[in-house]
């Protein structure tokens, strides 16, 4: 018996991106509950020659969920389905968010070895675009992914492991949403454990000069580097036994380092020179002295992006990290009119051998730069975007996929000795370029 569920999409919905920075009217938007549904809103989608997006949380910053036809928001797809103790390994359906999925874990004694700063994100998504965290001992977050499950263009349910579909996996663990609907993700686990935080003050040219030190003794290193200036504030999560303790202070950090914060760089669009002030002003008064928290992991990796924001992030040859940091400080000071809000967020990671990976075969240094939005209100950054993209692409840098970047295929062509791997499976798996959106036109054509 043919069973026809009639599936309906809302007409009317303005989908926008976290940041507020991006946005589209889908023709339709769908929330599908099962499998079935999403192949009758392939189906239809193919009968009316209309482009499909599967959307998350909507946190990338850049148009890379965008559509103005058919929008699938998997949030109703967002169960556990399975949790193997043995291999501490979870399989979850791909609309799951990894705020949900972590406190599930600590339910079962289990963790993610490593997460970004955000939670409100979908299992699907964060590989999708290759959200990564730091640690040099660590990879992006799809390297925890060891299999998974596609539904094509077609209609098609493919599974795909290192030992089945093996090219599709390597594909699909950083997919960018262009070779079908992720439906489960199985990640390798970790046993749960707290993370002991410590901050404390230093100087560009003593972390830049001892760098391999600072990777050698913190496992989740990372450092934020504050324009227009010396000063860092390098950051330490090790895990620990410890009881859990904080000596942050919300109170202060909210009234002063959210509204304060917003209410000065508001100010400074209209005197730019202030904005080297700032920056030192709050590393003295928020980062200048020695914070210690101790958390469960999850906690301690996740932090709250008050602001809405404009943001870049390239990975570089971690052996290129001192060099391009320097060239940056130095366009800076020899460019009075650009401004560069803080901190410039500079973290690490391992190689791997994911085809679209930023870190593809070589252990790399990410520099994450901002531009804060105050109130909304939109800051010139192109200056700067312009003279960071040239640093990183003259180092052998490769962008970031969630994030804003002005690449073409020709760039990715050079970058990824994978890229024609992956252009070939994207077309056997979606010929018609159903899942294609402005964003990847400029990644494929």
């Amino acid at each position: 018996v043919l069973v026809l569920i009639q599936v309906h999409g809302q007409g009317g919905v303005k989908f926008q991106n976290w940041a507020k920075t991006y946005g589209s009217s889908p023709e339709l938007y769908f929330q599908p509950t099962s499998v079935e549904e999403i192949r009758e809103i392939l189906d239809m989608a193919r009968q009316r020659d209309k482009r499909v997006k599967v959307v998350g949380g909507g946190h990338s910053p850049s148009d890379i969920a965008c559509t103005d036809d058919f929008m699938i928001q998997m949030g109703k797809m967002n169960r556990v389905l399975k949790v193997d103790k043995e291999k501490q390994q979870v399989t979850v359906e791909g609309g799951i968010f990894l705020s949900d999925l972590n406190v599930e874990l600590s339910k079962h004694g289990l963790a993610l070895a490593n997460l970004g700063a955000v939670s409100e994100v979908a299992a699907a998504g964060v590989i999708g675009t290759g959200t990564h965290n730091t640690g040099i001992n660590h990879g992006i977050l799809p390297t925890q992914v060891v299999a998974l499950t596609l539904l094509t263009a077609s209609g098609e349910i493919l599974e795909c492991s290192e030992s089945i579909n093996a090219d599709i996996f390597q594909a699909a663990r950083l997919h960018l949403g262009c070779l079908g609907v992720v439906l489960t993700v199985t990640f390798q686990c970790v046993p749960q454990f707290h993370l002991h935080e410590v901050t404390f003050p230093s100087t560009l040219t003593e972390v830049l000069d001892h760098l391999e030190d600072h990777l050698k003794r913190s496992q989740y290193f990372r450092f934020l580097w504050f324009p227009h200036s010396e000063n860092v504030s390098v950051i330490y999560q090790d895990p620990t036994n410890k009881p859990p303790s904080s000596s942050a202070n919300w109170l202060w950090d909210y009234a002063v380092g959210y509204y304060l914060l917003e209410f000065l760089l508001w100010i400074s669009t209209f005197v730019p020179s202030l904005v080297r002030w700032i920056n030192r002003f709050f590393f003295w008064l928020l980062f200048s002295s020695r914070v210690e928290n101790i958390a469960i992991s999850y906690k301690i990796f996740n932090y709250e992006c008050r602001f809405k924001q404009h943001v870049q992030d390239w990975a570089i040859p971690i052996e290129k990290t001192k060099e391009a940091l320097l060239e940056l400080k130095a366009a800076l000071e020899n460019n009075p009119k650009m401004v560069a809000h803080y901190p410039v967020e500079v973290r690490f990671a391992r190689g791997d051998d994911i085809w679209l990976s930023p870190c593809f075969q070589r252990d790399s240094c990410y520099m994450n730069i901002i531009m804060y939005r105050p109130y909304g209100k939109n800051v010139p950054r192109l200056n700067y975007w312009l003279t960071y993209e040239g640093i990183m692409k003259k180092h052998g840098g490769r962008p970031h996929w969630a994030k804003a970047h002005s690449c073409t295929r020709k760039d990715f062509e050079k970058m990824y000795a994978a890229f024609p791997k992956f252009c070939s499976v994207r077309e056997k798996l979606d010929p018609t370029g159903m899942f294609l959106n402005t964003y990847l036109e400029k990644v494929f054509y």
